[in-house]
């Protein structure tokens, strides 16, 4: 607890320095050697103008990097600058597949033909509907025969020139019950369906080493499933892309800071960090760590590239 404790005086200082400034470009921090980190790979959103890599994270266990959580813009170059391996990786997963979520995938794929990977590598991701591909869809897109990129098709057969496998999941993105049919020798995975507009979203579980993460993904809780789903979690990584007095269309697609509190006080999480940090949250920070104050009074921290924090 005391390492936990001087992580979080760190991340408060850090997110006092960063507060209603523009992004800079980010400096190199690298986790712990040993144990559970979390790390930000992107923490801005689909805007030009932030300096900032869009959605995606990595878990750090023992020095190795275990999962990747959404590849949005810029999160691969944030991967080599992190230090991580495509080779270390138990599986890539995915909260949905808007492109500021999704994008760089076709890189990662791309980038890890110039490694060692032999073994496969899980891809999963939410189911589709009418106007968004499945997981396994979206993949057959990027990279399949009929796909952009069909040069690196073969990365979806046994033949792989990259020497490796890919294989795509869905995962259930209706109704809320808990999906949990993964696990590898370093961590499990659950997922829960979350309300995003039209667009099939899920939230992820991790849980590695007696310690556990939630990635809410992008959402606006109308399903009401977070709180259960991240029950005592360590770390709630939750997306903060709109402010408090936002109305319209903003409001159905992602939660509001006062919510923010509320999830996290419910479900009892030991540190809260805000992702997806975008124009309209930047600058009024104070405001929005108010609002969460009113219900949590934990560790908060205010997401920037490349950060990463010990469990």
């Amino acid at each position: 607890m005391a390492g936990l404790m001087v992580r979080i005086g760190w991340a408060g200082l850090l997110s006092a320095i960063a507060l209603g400034a523009t992004a800079q470009a980010p400096e190199k921090r690298y986790c712990g050697t040993e144990g559970v980190w979390l790390q930000i790979l992107g923490s801005g959103g689909p805007q030009l103008d932030d300096r900032r890599a869009s959605a995606s994270y990595l878990v750090w266990i023992d020095n190795k990097a275990r999962l990747l959580v959404d590849t949005g813009p810029g999160s691969s170059l944030r991967f080599e600058e992190a230090g991580a391996r495509i080779e270390d990786l138990d599986a890539i997963v995915f909260t949905h597949l808007h492109a500021d979520h999704a994008s760089d995938f076709p890189g990662f794929v791309k980038g890890s033909y110039f490694a060692s990977r032999e073994r496969p590598l899980p891809v999963l991701g939410p189911d589709g509907n009418d106007t968004v591909p499945s997981m396994k869809t979206f993949v057959e897109r990027m990279i399949g025969l009929q796909g952009a990129f069909p040069y690196l098709s073969d990365f979806l057969t046994f033949k792989s020139s990259g020497g490796y496998k890919i294989t795509a999941r869905n995962v259930p993105s209706t109704g809320q019950r808990r999906w949990s049919r993964f696990g590898s020798a370093n961590l499990r995975l659950a997922s829960v369906p979350v309300h995003h507009g039209p667009t099939p979203a899920v939230a992820w579980r991790v849980e590695t080493e007696g310690q556990s993460i939630v990635f809410t993904g992008d959402f606006s809780n109308q399903k009401n499933t977070i709180t259960k789903f991240a029950k005592d979690a360590d770390a709630l990584v939750i997306h903060h892309a709109i402010p408090e007095n936002a109305r319209g269309t903003a409001r159905q697609l992602h939660v509001l800071p006062t919510q923010i509190g509320r999830i996290a006080h419910k479900a009892n999480v030991r540190m809260v960090i805000l992702g997806h940090r975008m124009g309209r949250t930047r600058g009024v920070e104070s405001q929005t760590e108010q609002a969460i104050r009113k219900a949590y009074d934990g560790p908060l921290i205010f997401a920037n590239d490349l950060e990463c924090w010990g469990l």
